[in-house]
């Protein structure tokens, strides 16, 4: 037994002592053959939090990483069309949940294992982000942030009006009515508005799935269904709660006016739920609840991260380059370096949702909600190359609904789910 121990260990020294010296030899064959490494991102603290350390890359290969950011909506159809067209402009694409089918079935990114390092651990990234990352046993892209969603809820507002936290969707919609009436300077309620699969339609979904609702029937569209209809009708009736612009509000404008203060009852996804805990940005501090969303209402499972984009990376030293700052933005140690910055809201490692550092940042409210969200957690969308596409059609119908520019639901859906018709046929 002990002579199979040791010869294992050996092995296994072996192995790691090999990968290290193909990464050297790696590193002395390209450093400096990569000028530029272009990169996509978004302003989320993972990708933001790197400028203070891309020094050290960029030492490390002698090239500069410039990175471009953009808001979603942009940086989803930058990335599409660099990727789609061939130009290769950029060697790392930020991946959502919403495109990685498209991306994958079109051949335009590299496995994960293909191009990161060993030595990176990509066993480490949280399950449930994996899971969204991987399409049929392969994973693609890196995670630094995703979960699902959670309720906020403004403890004190509700305390007042003499509320439980709702954990059933008619108490959703009965403290919202209630909070909104009340003296107390909130709005009821806010949600995302603006068009886009990851805006408003990626809030929406839950509560059409909570009505019984199917993206397909058969090879047929069927959000026009009763399920969507209703769904709609509800939605925009919570709309009508929220603060004024509350029908084109994006992500960001719904966080900012939860913990501006301004309203009461917030379902959104769970990384923003430290945001409410930074006392430099938010004014709600202490005063907020955590819980996960009232049923029916199931938790929408995403996922954000970067890939290896073969067109930028065509060449061994791009493709090589490329991986590593890959592996190196979504490290065990650069998740370790955001939380000694007091940054705790994009966690792709286990390791670090299990350290003493991340659990000393949030309260333990929140790592509960989060707990108890997981089993409700799940991708909701539709699973489809011709998803972008269609989410957007959707999400134009929908704020048309939100704004007030159209009134007839069952008619808006049905004009969305006519053009979603030829989306697919196009597939076949």
């Amino acid at each position: 037994m002990k002579r199979t121990s040791l010869l294992l260990g050996t092995a296994l020294c072996a192995l790691a002592a090999q990968a290290q010296a193909q990464q050297t030899q790696a590193q002395e064959a390209c450093k400096g053959a990569v000028p530029t490494l272009n990169v996509i991102g978004q302003g989320m603290p993972a990708v933001t939090a790197l400028d203070a350390h891309l020094s050290e890359f960029n030492e490390k290969w002698d090239t500069e990483v410039k990175i471009t950011l953009l808001g979603e909506n942009e940086r989803r159809a930058k990335a599409r069309l660099d990727a789609s067209t061939g130009a290769g402009s950029y060697q790392v694409l930020y991946i959502d949940e919403a495109n990685l089918a498209e991306y994958v079935s079109a051949d335009w990114i590299y496995p994960l294992a293909d191009v990161v390092p060993e030595s990176y651990d990509i066993a480490d990234f949280r399950t449930d982000l994996s899971n969204v990352a991987t399409v049929d046993g392969t994973q693609y892209f890196a995670p630094f942030v995703g979960g699902g969603d959670v309720m906020m809820v403004r403890t004190d507002l509700l305390e007042a009006a003499g509320l439980d936290v709702p954990s059933t969707l008619d108490e959703l919609v009965e403290a919202v009515k209630v909070l909104d009436a009340a003296d107390n300077g909130a709005h009821g309620w806010a949600a995302r508005g603006q068009r886009g699969s990851g805006m408003n339609v990626w809030r929406w979904t839950p509560f059409f799935r909570a009505m019984g609702g199917e993206w397909l029937d058969g090879d047929m569209p069927a959000f026009n269904s009763e399920a969507g209809v209703e769904a709609t009708e509800l939605y925009t009736d919570l709309m009508s709660y929220g603060p004024p612009g509350v029908g084109t509000f994006n992500w960001s404008d719904a966080v900012e006016a939860f913990r501006g203060g301004q309203v009461a009852i917030l379902i959104e996804s769970d990384v923003f739920g430290p945001w409410m805990e930074d006392p430099s940005k938010s004014t709600v501090v202490g005063k907020v609840g955590y819980a996960p969303p009232p049923d029916p209402l199931p938790s929408a499972g995403w996922a954000h991260g970067w890939a290896v984009s073969k067109a930028g990376a065509a060449d061994d030293c791009a493709k090589t380059i490329a991986g590593d700052f890959v592996g190196w933005a979504t490290s065990k140690e650069m998740e370790q370096q955001r939380l000694e910055a007091g940054i705790a809201s994009d966690i792709g490692r286990t390791s670090t949702l299990e350290s003493e550092a991340y659990q000393s940042l949030v309260p333990a409210e929140y790592v509960e909600a989060m707990l108890a969200t997981g089993p409700k957690t799940d991708l909701l969308i539709m699973k489809s190359p011709a998803w972008p596409e269609i989410g957007d059609t959707l999400g134009l119908a929908l704020e048309e609904v939100f704004t007030g520019t159209r009134d007839d639901i069952a008619a808006t859906l049905d004009e969305a789910a006519f053009f979603a018709e030829d989306s697919l046929m196009r597939l076949k």
